[in-house]
């Protein structure tokens, strides 16, 4: 257990620093007018739609990294890393020019129109800025899970946020006489400059506490072609998870600006929930790799128990902390009476499904570090197509609003827990 908590306490506390940025801007911005928040919301949504996917390197790389630091052969993959990097680089300036260019049309897809589009545009054009930033990044941390090691990306992840929170202070707001008010682009160009933070002090940290170099070879990797493979299964089934958040983009923005803004505000408060679970799928992630490069199966089994009841007692402490301050949270984010209206009206629903999410979560992890992507794309797939997307149809069809949306996302988390949870049981344990 003390090993677990090493692990997964830094870890979420490194998780959270994302969200906190988004709640921040989410904060701030609201404050500025409906059309902003609304515009936020669409700009970071797509922005995040990009990261989820192209991030999953982060995963690909930690799985093997566990795996050999588990069997003590470390220096068999040194001249993997290099290369890593390197696509990951190139794969980040060549998604930051496409998104830029057609940055209009794709927001489009999310039915944004007006200011609403305007001002997603001007967040997103800045934000596209740093694909190559939080790729690397997000890459090395990858590294570091895989060393059994989650202080570092806590620590960057932290500072950046704490600085994200002081440039959008600044550049949002201004300084009268010295830097003049930007609303949504200050929000945007806060971002970006953390983000060039974390990468810079990622790149250090792996140069100092760890045995890994940029030195390229001009022969690819034996690794390469699997880590491929793991980083392809992870990646399609991350787009079938972005599909349902498109998806529920598309059709708030479609029932109006207040819809939209209302659901921004719970879409980030589920996501700050999700990431502070995930700090424990994040231990299961380096821990299963580990174990699993060592040969010590039944410590794997026991893992993957314990871990699940704890990130449910954790899911059910945040329903709990909701619950508490249900009357107040919306008004953190917005002063819109009408926006306000909507998002009391079905935040009970983001409450009811955190324990849900923790099983999810938590069996995500561990199936992760065991480098099970085919298992984890089927039933992202199946719980998209098959779960969310009929009821969310069935709920515009019969005029549910933002409830036919909330009440897809828990079928679509039910589906994955109880999935995850039943293979887990039949190959690993009994309850």
């Amino acid at each position: 257990m003390k090993e677990v908590n090493r692990l997964a306490l830094p870890a979420i506390l490194a998780n959270i620093a994302e969200p906190i940025i988004a709640l921040v801007d989410t904060a701030f911005i609201g404050h500025i007018g409906t059309e902003a928040l609304g515009g936020i919301g669409i700009g970071s949504s797509l922005f995040l739609l990009f990261i989820w996917v192209l991030t999953q390197t982060k995963t690909a790389i930690s799985a093997i990294v566990s795996r050999h630091y588990g069997a003590q052969t470390l220096e068999k993959i040194q001249g993997l890393i290099p290369q890593v990097l390197f696509s990951v680089l190139i794969l980040g300036l060549i998604v930051a020019f496409l998104t830029d260019y057609f940055s209009l049309h794709l927001l489009r897809l999310y039915s944004a129109e007006g200011q609403v589009l305007e001002q997603a545009d001007k967040y997103f054009s800045i934000r596209s800025k740093g694909f190559p930033l939080v790729l690397c990044t997000y890459t090395i941390f990858g590294i570091f899970r895989g060393i059994q090691n989650t202080s570092w990306a806590m620590i960057i992840s932290i500072s950046a946020a704490v600085l994200n929170v002081i440039l959008d202070v600044v550049l949002i707001f201004g300084i009268e006489g010295v830097i003049p008010k930007m609303g949504i682009e200050g929000a945007a160009w806060a971002s970006l400059m953390a983000q060039a933070f974390m990468l810079i002090c990622a790149i250090i940290l792996m140069f100092k506490k760890t045995p890994f170099r940029f030195r390229l070879s001009n022969k690819l990797h034996s690794e390469l072609k699997y880590m491929l493979g793991l980083s392809s299964g992870f990646i399609i089934r991350t787009l079938a998870l972005n599909v349902t958040f498109f998806l529920a983009n598309r059709y708030a923005t479609s029932y109006g600006d207040e819809y939209i803004a209302a659901h921004t505000i719970a879409v980030n408060i589920w996501l700050f929930s999700s990431y502070f679970i995930d700090g424990y799928a994040n231990a299961g992630n380096a821990l299963s790799g580990r174990l699993l490069g060592s040969g010590n199966t039944s410590e794997l089994f026991r893992i993957g128990k314990k871990l699940m009841f704890i990130s449910i007692g954790i899911g059910g402490l945040l329903g709990f902390f909701y619950l508490s301050i249900y009357p107040w949270i919306g008004s953190f984010f917005s002063e819109d009476l009408a926006v306000l209206t909507l998002f009391n009206s079905i935040f009970w629903i983001v409450i009811v499904a955190q324990p849900l999410n923790a099983i999810a979560f938590s069996f995500d992890g561990v199936f992760k570090g065991l480098g099970r992507a085919k298992f984890l794309m089927n039933t992202l797939l199946i719980a998209s197509f098959l779960g969310f997307l009929p009821l969310l149809i069935l709920g515009d069809y019969l005029d549910w609003g933002l409830y036919g949306i909330w009440m897809a996302f828990v079928l679509f988390m039910l589906i994955r827990a109880l999935t995850l949870f039943m293979e887990f049981r039949k190959s690993y344990f009994s309850i």
